[in-house]
């Protein structure tokens, strides 16, 4: 009785495992990896690069972090002597230094007297193109309104 038994209980687990078996391989033959499987990838993919350039695109549209220093600390101007030594003109409060900045280096090279007299490049420029552009604008529409 006791060898009947046995018989059948390993019957029963290898009809089992047997049916288990086809069933996993009825499901990967008959759901094969179509067109909009290759679509929600794309789309996924194509919405991360997205976001990356999004990111990228705001934070040079913020520009540098001064956070905390913009009050009493200030890059006035720099010029690279190097390809990775700068001089930079800073001021610190009403003092202006003249400082060396290479790689893991930062030394004082003069101390101003007298502070210099310095405008932002970006109000310059902005002044320039809208000035240039205002000139070019009303030349524009006085030849338009002459002919």
């Amino acid at each position: 009785m006791r060898v009947l038994t046995t018989f059948f209980l390993l019957l029963t687990a290898q009809i089992g495992y047997a049916e288990t078996e086809k069933k996993v391989i009825s499901s990967l033959t008959s759901e094969p990896i179509g067109v909009g499987n290759y679509l929600q990838m794309f789309f996924g993919l194509l919405v991360v690069v997205a976001l990356v350039f999004g990111m990228a695109w705001f934070m040079r549209r913020i520009g540098k972090f001064n956070g905390a220093a913009t009050g009493n600390l200030k890059v006035l101007g720099g010029v690279s002597v190097g390809q990775r030594e700068r001089i930079v003109l800073v001021q610190a409060g009403e003092t202006q230094l003249l400082v060396g900045v290479a790689p893991g280096e930062i030394r004082t090279l003069h101390v101003m007297d007298e502070p210099l007299e310095t405008q932002t490049s970006s109000n310059q420029t902005n002044s320039k193109v809208s000035s240039g552009f205002a000139e070019k604008l009303h030349a524009a529409i006085k030849n338009r309104s002459k002919a």
